[in-house]
């Protein structure tokens, strides 16, 4: 009993709903209302992204969106099917087993468990600052990319052209010469599909109400499939198995190296959901003023996609949409989460007959409109407009995406942000500090050679002092101490900025200190922030105990002018 009060208090269930004030409870009830009349379309046509058969869409809305909403943090994050992480699924399985096959999926639930056990431990060992590292630009640059395969993909299966699930690029070779079979049924409930959809989020727009256009649209294909009997001229979902989902462990011949061959398109989304969850959670929190804890909700995405293991679907991530289409309804906890998790219920229980007259056509316009609403054509231009070098970024990301597949291209987007990070530290703006006239400190280009004071120079470290910018510090300072005019008495490296000095680093200040005392220069410190940078002030003290630490660059100057008044 100990042991499981403890494990309770270390996941605290409910910290998305509780304190819930009562008065909310009928705005709950209708936003997760609307969620299931918006999302559930939504997760059928990802079943067409990710391969899976279409009732897995409806059961990513239940066991995996439940255990969220008990055991997360954010009160806003709406988790379930999400159309990045379907398209590296797809991309992933490639000729590991059939489309859509029982294998197929058992592979697809494997995954989803294994995407659940490494994001439980990603929450128990802190990582989920990982989340910062993909840049927004690159991850503008994917989804863009991941936005394009998607609506190509979709509109091939319109235009009755081979799907191929093996890549934009090879299904562009393989279409090259092959005519479009053409179904005029097929492309005309396609065309209505989407003017009702289109049609639908204009009115949301010029009424401020959200006015389910997906649901209109795929009861009234229902309708008119079971009416006119459809599916003798066009393909239809056909028989969907009515009932819960069973709770079991993916059936395959479980062995290590079937779990080494699918680890990367395991990391693969664990990237994607480590991102997307934190910025979509965070955003939400900070709009509302509100804490959040991202270890526990890395741990209900974790228990989430476990659930999505054991009950025979894909993995879920946060999805910035859905979050959006709750918050727009007026919801402001997760109850909303789970009154939509009880509609799939309902569903799974009692609707799944009428699911089989669905044409896929249908299913195949909702992707359509999901890969287009992912191309960010806006956040590209905003891009492009503000930071030029980084729009090129985003675009290449994109490029990589659709030529060779969304694992190389998040492989690739965790790589160009890494080095963006690395090219930020390893060229620090590092410049020389002089007071003005007013009695101001002020900041001048290191190509100004200015001194503080004659003989004395004052050098800003402005970043962390590392194996990769160490090199340039030495070669800043030496030319710095031969360029002097006049000649340098003391050296100051003003470290206020470091937070953290390594092994390199150290190596390399200590032959600057030797260089600098061999040409009759003494080398001094001064950190103005000691209680930020303790860390690193004690590290440098232990290690340049000969050398003057100063508390602020006005003792620096002080005690320079009483020592130069000495000399004299």
């Amino acid at each position: 009993m100990r042991v499981a009060s403890g494990i309770l208090k270390r996941l605290r269930p409910f910290a998305g709903i509780l304190p819930l004030d009562r008065s909310r409870i009928p705005a709950e009830i209708i936003a997760g209302i609307t969620l299931a009349a918006l999302a559930i379309p939504e997760v059928l046509g990802y079943t067409n992204i990710s391969g899976t058969p279409v009732i897995t869409g409806l059961y990513t809305l239940l066991v995996p969106a439940a255990l969220f909403a008990i055991f997360g943090s954010s009160r806003h994050l709406v988790v379930g099917a999400d159309s990045a992480t379907a398209a590296i699924l797809a991309s992933g399985l490639i000729g590991m087993a059939a489309v859509g096959s029982g294998d197929y999926l058992a592979l697809a639930g494997l995954l989803a468990l294994m995407v659940g056990v490494l994001l439980l431990a990603a929450g128990f060992v802190g990582l989920g600052f990982m989340a910062d590292f993909l840049s927004c630009t690159v991850l503008v640059g994917f989804l863009t990319g991941v936005g394009i395969q998607i609506a190509l993909r979709a509109a091939s299966e319109l235009l009755g052209l081979p799907g191929h699930h093996h890549g934009t690029l090879m299904m562009v070779w393989s279409n090259r010469q092959v005519s479009p079979d053409l179904n005029p049924a097929v492309l005309t409930v396609a065309v209505l599909v989407l003017a009702v959809i289109v049609g639908s989020r204009m009115l949301s727009t010029r009424f401020n109400r959200n006015v389910p256009g997906a649901m209109i649209a795929v009861i009234g294909a229902i309708v008119a499939s079971w009416a006119f009997d459809l599916q003798r001229t066009m393909p239809v979902v056909g028989p969907v198995p009515t009932g819960l989902p069973e709770f079991a462990l993916p059936d395959v011949s479980w062995s290590f190296a079937l779990l080494w061959e699918l680890l990367p398109t395991a990391l693969a989304m664990l990237v994607v959901v480590l991102a997307q969850s934190a910025a979509t959670a965070r955003a939400y929190a900070d709009r509302y003023h509100e804490r959040l804890d991202e270890t526990r909700d890395l741990t209900g995405l974790g228990l989430a996609n476990i659930g999505a293991g054991l009950t025979g679907t894909f993995v879920v991530n946060g999805s910035p949409t859905k979050t959006e289409m709750v918050d727009s309804a007026g919801g402001r906890t997760q109850l909303s989460l789970l009154v939509t998790a009880a509609i799939a219920l309902m569903t799974l229980l009692f609707l799944t007959g009428p699911l089989g007259y669905l044409p896929k056509a249908v299913l195949s316009a909702v992707v359509l409109l999901i890969g287009l609403k992912l191309i960010d054509l806006k956040g590209l231009r905003d891009i492009y407009a503000r930071r030029r070098p980084e729009f090129w970024v985003a675009l290449v990301t994109a490029a990589v995406v659709v030529i060779f597949g969304v694992e190389q291209g998040i492989v690739f987007a965790i790589l160009f942000s890494l080095i963006i990070h690395t090219r930020h530290g390893y060229r620090p703006k590092n410049l020389l500090i002089v007071k003005a006239a007013t009695g101001h400190w002020q900041a001048r280009a290191l190509d100004s050679d200015a001194q503080a004071r004659p003989g004395l120079l004052i050098y800003r470290f402005n970043h962390s002092m590392y194996y990769a910018n160490a090199e340039r510090m030495q070669r800043e300072i030496l030319r710095l101490t031969e360029a002097a005019d006049p000649p340098l008495r003391w050296f100051c490296i003003d470290a206020s900025a470091v937070d953290d000095v390594d092994y390199t680093a150290i190596d390399t200040l200590a032959e600057i200190a030797a260089t600098l005392k061999a040409r009759g220069m003494m080398l001094v410190f001064a950190q103005d922030v000691d209680a930020i940078n303790a860390k690193s002030r004690q590290e440098l003290q232990r290690q340049f105990s000969d050398a003057p630490f100063f508390a602020s660059l006005e003792e620096v100057v002080d005690r320079y002018e009483r020592d130069s008044a000495n000399t004299k």
